[in-house]
């Protein structure tokens, strides 16, 4: 078993060489790594055939199944965002991406055996909630005539919410359907920020949503924040960790505003065009919100699950992580690792058997390739056995915040310290820099280190 994490980083404690160490491996160059293999690995040559022959190979594996849903619409632009999404009001515009949803589970559902338990479902986006109460009802009975949903008490399913997008009639239209977890996306209580980033959410707004979804018995609430964000400074995110402490949310999503899904890319995203790159917090300051969030929010009793995400004790995913059972798929850290991730709708991807394939991010081509008949796979790769080794390794490090190398030797019948002497060597500066520990087979990212996790797991990803 991994070594007990500290109950809280504590940021005054650093020495000037550990707060360097931590500014060099934290502001390194090049986009967030939060997976093995990174979808800039996958390639046009894999279509829909490859995707095909790997959900009939999954069903020898006895493996139960996690359904993703997208749904790119949203009411209001927000300056942030660079998604691939579709800004209306008119809910009529939704039908016939429905209907090309249901043709693409028709198509994916004849492939697989119909008595897999689909044990995780999330519909993220967008916002899903954009959907009608009537669409969603719908969107959720095809999923059940095609791949039989659960109403076990140990399902988990789940769906984003915007909170200026729903309301409490929402929430308990969604628990008659059977989500229950919800996860309300809030990035910072702060007006001059929500000014600057045009998404105005008051507290309350927030505040009587979570309430309701208490009162209505929903397992789980998970709130999305956000650092790194114009306008924002220390004290400023120190009162909005403070008021998501106050509202006690099961589950905290740390997004990280330069390096996530909200990447200040103005080329790529032209709607953030208007945001004043000067309001942005230098790279020093980004880090000094990390480590304000690690340490208030483990004072409070929350736990460090890793990367970006923290826990309640009791929450389920701070469970697997202290008996060492956490997965992390495509959509983040999950008890549900074990499961074969089937991805729905544009730009959705999956991790089945041993392949990953991707849908396109334009909705004309997700559109023009149902309507032709075919699944809308876009791009893809299936695994050979160093990516099955280095996934795993990977994995277990970024889960467990430790690798056990002779625990991977065994599994894979491999010298893993002499395999993986090229990432051990990547890691010697890290090392150094008291970032990772070594103690014979057991390699650990020490308190300072799981704050750069994704750094030390990148070393072990040879295309990288």
């Amino acid at each position: 078993m991994a070594s007990a994490a500290p109950l809280f980083f504590d940021a005054a404690a650093l020495t000037a060489a550990r707060q360097d160490a931590l500014r060099r491996h934290h502001g390194a160059g090049g986009p967030r790594y939060h997976q093995y293999p990174n979808a800039g690995a996958f390639h046009d040559a894999f279509g829909g055939d490859d995707l095909c022959r790997a959900l009939e190979r999954s069903n020898a594996g006895g493996r139960g199944l996690s359904l993703y849903v997208h749904v790119p619409f949203c009411r209001q632009s927000c300056g942030y965002c660079t998604c691939p999404r579709i800004i209306t009001r008119d809910t009529s515009r939704a039908e016939p991406y429905l209907s090309r949803l249901d043709r693409e589970m028709v198509l994916t559902a004849r492939h697989l055996d119909r008595t897999r338990p689909v044990e995780q479902l999330y519909w993220g986006g967008g916002t899903p909630t954009f959907l009608s109460l009537s669409q969603m009802s719908d969107l959720f009975d095809r999923l059940d005539a095609r791949f039989g949903l659960s109403s076990s008490s140990e399902r988990d399913y789940a769906i984003e919410i915007d909170p200026r997008e729903a309301d409490v009639f929402t929430l308990r239209h969604l628990q008659v359907l059977g989500f229950n977890r919800l996860s309300l996306e809030v990035l910072d209580f702060n007006p001059e920020v929500q000014q600057a980033i045009r998404r105005e959410q008051p507290r309350i707004m927030t505040e009587t949503l979570m309430e309701e979804a208490h009162r209505l018995g929903f397992r789980s609430l998970n709130l999305d924040i956000g650092y790194g964000l114009p306008r924002q400074t220390r004290d400023s995110f120190a009162a909005t960790l403070a008021d998501v402490i106050e509202l006690n949310p099961a589950r905290i999503t740390l997004q990280d505003y330069v390096h996530k899904d909200y990447a200040y890319r103005p080329r790529r995203g032209p709607r953030q065009q208007r945001i004043d790159s000067a309001q942005l917090p230098a790279a020093a300051d980004r880090l000094a919100m990390l480590q304000l969030a690690a340490e208030q929010l483990g004072r409070a009793g929350y736990v460090h699950i890793g990367m970006d995400h923290f826990a309640r004790p009791n929450d389920s995913l701070a469970v697997a992580a202290r008996q060492q059972t956490l997965g992390r798929n495509l959509q983040g850290y999950t008890t549900h690792g074990h499961c074969d991730l089937l991805g729905l709708g544009v730009s959705a991807a999956s991790r089945i058997d041993d392949a990953y394939a991707q849908n396109p991010a334009r909705l004309g081509d997700y559109a023009s390739a149902l309507d032709d008949g075919r699944l809308a796979t876009a791009r893809g790769l299936r695994l050979e056995r160093d990516d099955d080794i280095r996934r795993a390794a990977i994995e277990r490090l970024m889960c467990d915040a430790q690798l056990d190398l002779a625990a991977l030797g065994r599994r894979f019948g491999i010298d893993a310290p002499r395999y993986f002497a090229a990432a051990l060597a990547r890691l010697d500066d890290a090392h150094h820099d008291g970032l990772v520990e070594r103690n014979g087979d057991i390699l650990s990212a020490t308190p300072d280190g799981r704050l750069v996790l994704h750094r030390l797991a990148r070393a072990f990803d040879a295309h990288r």
